[in-house]
């Protein structure tokens, strides 16, 4: 019964294919021991290639043991193996991390650099269906949405697979009985300092004895049917993302005004597509945090995680740099009919002098034009970045200003104002993209030529 349901559960998710090399993660313990036997059965019937991976978190006393007994159990059914070490302990005090979390991602990264080495095309791992239940249990414990109820998924990354994942700890404890194989145990599982081992020693016998036998069954399929939507509601979620992203300078944002328009529960997953598209991951990401981005005021920014700060202008939502006023430093020269590209700032422009125009007829467009009398000129002009000082006198104005002032006067936004380039005559500011034309290089009545600086896509 319990092949058949290892095989259901292959064929279900379509986790092995034809001629696969597949990296199981043997710890040696009872999960892993029956993995690795079910899929020696399974090998018989399909074909596919096996090999083993230990890593040796050196944290228990009995590290060394265990190492030894899968030495042995390797040889014995004749599958290579490749084992590793690292300082857990070290890594998660150089990192922050607490012990579990700096195991975890010390075994996943050498596993799947071990299935790199030797070109497996997917990783199995031991997980089964207590597991199941007891990561549903944690979660709603600890606090959790819908993605955190989806649970262990049977497939991850594409990569990673797990066959045992509605098989029941006690029908693995039964199987190995029944066929006489031994296995190694940690005894850190039945320390009751950690949750999960409360739940699994005290929460889930009780859930079971005093409620329903089928306990750990029913919270598995939850967790399924959860997965299910949750897969749905994502592809959804990814969809309304794509109709209100943009990329204004460079810089990737979503319009916050017609993120307002969506029902709360939409707005949420949005959130965090956004965030995950940014950030490569939600690791660390709360309900608090989305919260926070829900009820962001204009001008104010929300401090996610640590080198992660979003803020709202112009209603539009950002990634804030740690330097908005960053310059990039460039400089170009401009003469007569010619062309400029500022790779620096991803911008094109083309120059044409206008001998024959009807003043009247002028389209003028500070974000995309400006003209100028040609006979105030001198050439080549110069386009550069934004230097601290900088000022001139725009067209209409009393006086000279600080282009500081002028641009905020304008409510440019910080991340946009070094991607404003600065047109030069004789080292006077003729003209900056996005506000007037200098008043000492105007157009009038009296100009006998015109001289057009335009933007170019």
């Amino acid at each position: 019964m319990l092949f058949k349901k290892f095989k259901n559960t292959i064929t279900k998710y379509n986790l092995i294919q034809k001629n696969d090399k597949i990296l199981v993660a043997f710890s040696g313990g009872p999960d892993s021991t029956a993995l690795v036997l079910l899929l020696l059965e399974y090998q018989k019937e399909f074909p596919f290639l096996l090999h083993l991976a230990h890593f040796n978190h050196k944290l228990r006393k009995e590290a060394d043991r265990d190492e030894e007994h899968v030495r042995k159990f390797a040889k014995k059914i004749n599958l290579p193996l490749v084992i590793g070490h690292k300082n857990v302990r070290e890594y998660a005090k150089k990192h922050s991390m607490n012990i579990e979390e700096a195991a975890r991602e010390l075994r996943y990264s050498f596993l799947k650099e071990q299935a790199r080495k030797i070109n497996a095309n997917k990783i199995a791992l031991g997980h089964n269906l207590t597991d199941q239940a007891e990561t549903f249990l944690m979660r709603i414990i600890r606090g959790t949405g819908l993605t955190g109820l989806s649970g262990i998924y049977p497939v991850k990354e594409e990569i990673l697979i797990r066959p045992l994942i509605e098989i029941e700890k006690e029908e693995i404890e039964a199987y190995l009985k029944e066929k006489g194989v031994p296995y190694c145990l940690d005894k850190t599982n039945l320390d009751s300092r950690y949750l999960r081992n409360r739940i699994r020693l005290e929460l889930l016998p009780f859930l079971k004895n005093r409620f329903s036998p089928k306990i750990i069954s029913h919270f598995g399929r939850l967790s399924e049917l959860v997965r299910e939507e949750e897969e749905l509601l994502e592809k959804i979620a990814q969809n309304e993302l794509k109709k209100i992203e943009k990329e204004e300078n460079r810089i990737y944002c979503i319009d916050y005004k017609k993120l307002s328009d969506y029902p709360i529960a939409l707005k949420r997953r949005v959130l965090r597509c956004f965030i995950k598209k940014i950030k490569g991951d939600l690791r660390g990401i709360t309900y608090q945090h989305i919260y926070s981005l829900l009820n962001l005021k204009e001008n104010k920014e929300s401090h996610l995680i640590k080198g992660l700060k979003i803020k709202r202008e112009r209603d539009l939502l950002f990634v804030k740099l740690n330097k908005f006023d960053e310059i990039i430093n460039y400089a170009y020269h401009l003469g007569q009919n010619d062309r400029v590209e500022i790779k620096e700032c991803n911008l094109k422009f083309k120059t044409e002098v206008i001998s024959s125009f009807n003043y009247s007829e002028l389209e003028f467009n500070d974000n995309y034009r400006a003209y100028f009398d040609f006979e105030k000129l001198k050439f080549p002009l110069l386009v550069r970045n934004r230097k601290d000082g900088d000022s001139y006198r725009p067209l209409g104005a009393p006086g000279r200003k600080k282009l500081k002032e002028i641009m905020r006067a304008k409510r440019i936004p910080l991340r946009e104002r070094k991607f404003k380039p600065i047109f030069l005559s004789q080292n006077e500011i003729i003209w900056v993209l996005g506000l007037p034309v200098s008043e000492y290089y105007k157009v009038t009545p009296l100009t006998k030529k015109v001289f057009l600086i335009e933007k170019i896509d």
